[in-house]
């Protein structure tokens, strides 16, 4: 009589980010890095997303490798086939209503099956924390990766400070006009020179039920109850915050840019085919940055989440025309609040030669191309950690949440971005263009970037802080020692 088959006996890390592009985009990452480690990897899709994804790149996508497994557990939303991001609220108020019981079952069910290894880790996004409760009855580490910037964080953190205030709500919409979030805040550890509108864009309301205050606000805290907390940042760039951290919950690992972190591995045969992007992606792109100049290309995208009036769209379209400068500007069809995104005609004639519109692209590839010169951005998390990588010089016009933290800091504290006012003017575009451009405060603001490059490169070189973090995190955390693929 055969023996019983012997199980896996692989570290097993069940990683599920929250279910939006910006969040997919690095938690995959972190999978393929502790892949790479020896683990095998179950991630986790929301139904809506894994259709999403297997649109963008085919059903045989989903069939992964032997130890990376995707599955797919319910949102609680209805019923969906729409290719764009979900609406934001209601999407968080579900998760964290209707995940836990959906996401329990599938452990339960992972560990039930004989052919793969025990799960011996949770890695949930840092919104998503019903992991730590499924971690729990389990009994293994539950580690919360936070997706967004350190400084967004340490803000969340203190939304309840912000009700005990009187802050938050504000009394009537008055705040919007009155120079009330220019109010200065010095009450956060770690975080210098903000005032009220550099808090995340969730305080902007007169409703004391905001779903988004309260799950950002909750989520953040609940982070503390964790295992450990990991950031896609590196010490040099968001020192004061991550020591203030430290203090509330010593241990956090900052293992990022996650882009300089995973670049070793990405040309792994096995991985190669394991993509993240949510939207089919346009390479034809990178052949059109091939034929320009090196530094000439303004590269636009704001992201998989903003959405703008019909206005402002074309202001930033003849603002961009009008600067002269050739440029590539993702347009999602879903960017214009209602309806679909379209420009008249004679801006399509005026930049036929010089300006390029695609519905999206493989965007840290574009920032790492020799074309390009400036990126104006929503300053997303993963926006400004790519350009950071880059050395590209931001242009900044943050949409909400942790955009308005990350564009203060960025603009004031790195010195590599400038902001553009909220009410988009076409003739503040073309003269914050043609100056990051060809201006000295773009001369600035091109070597800060570089300089920043340059930390972030160390950080991830042998010996650096990020490195030596994720590597800390493995034994420490996952009690793991893996082996080094550097």
């Amino acid at each position: 009589m055969d023996p019983a088959p012997r199980r896996n006996t692989k570290p097993h890390a069940v990683v599920i980010p929250y279910p939006s592009q910006g969040h997919v985009t690095p938690l995959i990452a972190l999978a393929k890095l502790l892949h790479s480690r020896g683990f095998h990897i179950t991630f986790v899709n929301t139904e809506f997303n894994h259709r999403r994804l297997v649109r963008s790149h085919g059903a045989h996508f989903m069939e992964g490798l032997p130890d990376f497994q995707f599955q797919a557990i319910p949102d609680g939303l209805p019923p969906s086939n729409q290719d764009a991001t979900q609406h934001v609220p209601s999407l968080c108020d579900s998760v964290r209503k209707n995940c836990l019981g959906p996401f329990r079952e599938l452990l339960a069910r992972l560990n039930s099956c004989p052919e793969l290894p025990k799960v011996s880790c949770v890695v949930a996004d840092g919104v998503m924390s019903f992991g730590i409760d499924a971690a729990a009855e389990l009994g293994v580490p539950a580690v919360q990766f936070w997706t967004a910037s350190a400084c967004s964080f340490m803000a969340y953190l203190h939304y309840r400070e912000l009700v005990r205030r009187g802050i938050f709500p504000f009394k009537d919409d008055n705040f919007m006009v009155d120079f009330t979030l220019e109010t200065p805040i010095d009450w956060i550890p770690g975080m210098r020179n903000i005032r009220l509108r550099d808090i995340p864009s969730h305080i902007r309301t007169t409703n004391p039920d905001s779903i988004m205050f309260d799950f950002m606000g909750e989520e953040a805290q609940n982070c503390l109850k964790s295992t450990a907390i990991l950031f896609n940042t590196f010490d040099a760039f968001e020192h004061e915050v991550l020591s203030a951290i430290a203090d509330k919950f010593p241990d956090i690992y900052t293992i990022g840019p996650i882009p300089l972190m995973t670049h070793h591995i990405v040309h792994e045969p096995d991985l190669k085919a394991v993509q993240s992007s949510l939207w089919k992606e346009d390479m034809k792109c990178l052949e059109w940055l091939d034929k320009r100049e090196p530094e000439s290309v303004v590269y636009v995208n704001f992201g998989s989440v903003t959405v703008m009036t019909e206005q402002h769209l074309r202001e930033f379209a003849w603002g961009l025309a009008n600067s002269n400068c050739p440029f590539l500007w993702i347009v999602r069809k879903d960017i214009v609040m209602g309806d679909s995104a379209t420009l008249p005609a004679e801006f399509s004639d005026d930049v036929k030669e010089r300006g390029l519109l695609v519905d999206w692209c493989p965007q840290y590839d574009v920032l790492k191309h020799p074309a390009v010169g400036a990126f104006l951005t929503h300053c997303g998390w993963n926006s400004v950690m790519e350009s950071v990588c880059a050395g590209v010089p931001m242009i900044c016009w943050p949409f909400f949440a942790d955009q308005q933290t990350n564009c203060r800091y960025a603009c004031t504290e790195w010195g590599t971005g400038v902001e553009v006012d909220g009410d988009v003017r076409r003739e503040e575009i073309e003269s914050m263009v043609r100056e990051v451009m060809g201006g000295e405060k773009g001369w600035e603001m091109r070597e800060r970037a570089q300089y920043w490059k340059k930390e972030a490169e160390a950080a991830n070189s042998v010996g650096g802080l990020s490195r030596t973090a994720f590597d800390r995190f493995l034994k420490e955390v996952l009690h793991h020692e893996g082996y080094d693929i550097y």
